[in-house]
């Protein structure tokens, strides 16, 4: 089984389900995206068919031939389009707090859509979001995570640790740009050949059992924008949403996405 983070975070975002998983016979691995973390930050390759390709060559070298796949926020991208791309790698698909890409990229018509994305518009300038994202005398990754999680969370000594852990992970050498690169891509391909191609492959249908997770009260990722992502899904497909919870549904609701991650994975 594999984990997969977003932002502004890193593998750590999943240290509820890791051993709960493992117990329960999982390998359960959670690495970290091209560019966070621990990973390698080369200067290019932050599209979303090299990090489905990253993933897929990791359940290779793991010695296995498919895996479950399991994503959150861009995580969560990169899993739907490894199970486009890749579909014999994928044995089922979990994804959380992210709707299928061609269903996102309806979406924006969507103000309300708009006005919760609108920070990836601030990304697309050179070096700046980088710059402000590792100043000592701000603290955005505290803001990200404040604005966009559920009120309940906000509260516990779990969000304070995570906001240490996720400010430090953004101030490791080059990781603030390799996330901003995940963000510029997006943002800077919409129109071009790639982003254009890319859109196209990923109306191939998810032949993977689906399982959706979403809070109900996510302000980034509105539910009414990934409500439907099931209309890309040819296998099983099930629609959760869990209330009172916003995006960070593997922190926010861990007892419950833990066992909602392994009662899917077991079939």
């Amino acid at each position: 089984m594999l984990l997969l983070h977003g932002f502004p975070q890193f593998w750590w975002t999943w240290r509820a389900q890791l051993p709960v998983l493992a117990a329960a016979g999982f390998r359960a691995v959670a690495p970290d995206l091209r560019g966070y973390g621990a990973s390698d930050k080369p200067p290019r390759g932050y599209d979303l068919p090299t990090a489905a390709d990253d993933v897929a060559a990791l359940v290779r070298a793991l010695g296995e031939r498919d895996a479950v796949v399991v994503g959150h926020d861009w995580g969560g991208l990169v899993a739907w389009t490894m199970a486009a791309l890749h579909p014999r790698s994928v044995r089922r698909l979990v994804v959380v707090s992210m709707a299928h890409p061609r269903l996102l990229r309806n979406g924006l018509r969507d103000p309300a859509q708009r006005r919760a994305l609108r920070h990836v518009l601030g990304f697309q300038v050179p070096r700046l979001p980088e710059r402000r994202l590792t100043r000592t005398d701000d603290d955005p990754v505290a803001e990200f995570l404040r604005n966009w999680a559920g009120r309940d969370w906000t509260h516990t000594a779990d969000f304070a640790e995570a906001v240490e852990r996720y400010r430090s992970a953004a101030r490791i050498p080059q990781a603030a740009y390799g996330a901003m690169e995940y963000f510029r891509w997006a943002g800077r391909s919409q129109l071009r050949p790639d982003g254009l191609r890319y859109a196209r492959r990923m109306a191939a249908p998810v032949t993977a059992p689906t399982l959706q997770l979403h809070g109900d009260a996510d302000p980034l990722l509105l539910p009414r924008t990934a409500r439907g992502s099931g209309r890309y899904v040819a296998g099983a497909y099930e629609w959760c949403e869990l209330p009172g919870i916003g995006h960070f549904p593997p922190e926010e609701a861990a007892t419950e996405v833990t066992a909602a991650i392994a009662g899917w994975a077991a079939g």
